[in-house]
């Protein structure tokens, strides 16, 4: 899991599966995955299996604000674990390229560094 999502315990011991789902997802306007990107801030998962993700987009005037929450809500609920999603946006912090991660950054021709 990247080091700058905040994740508790639950989701953190269910992360691999977490990560395989949020890197199907792409932003279409980037075309990258939302993991890779960096939209991602915060990943919770409660004892009765709620997952609530916080997220943000690239820019307030993103065409997949409807339906990126969307397909996360659907992709995460596949996994056995989770019986619920939420995801709740965010627009603090702002998102930023450097949260772009370095295998985004390769993706995107821009320098890993």
């Amino acid at each position: 899991m990247r080091d700058d999502i905040k994740i508790n315990d639950r989701a953190a011991a269910i992360q691999d599966k977490l990560v395989e789902k949020l890197e199907r997802i792409y932003d279409p306007d980037v075309e990258l995955d939302v993991y890779n990107l960096g939209l991602i801030y915060e990943i919770n998962l409660d004892e009765s299996g709620h997952c609530k993700i916080v997220m943000t987009f690239t820019d307030t005037a993103c065409d997949c604000a409807e339906s990126l929450p969307i397909a996360i809500m659907d992709s995460l609920k596949k996994i056995d674990e989770i019986e619920s999603v939420s995801v709740e946006v965010t627009w603090s912090p702002a998102w930023k390229i450097t949260r772009i991660s370095r295998f985004g950054r390769i993706a995107l021709g821009i320098s890993p560094k």
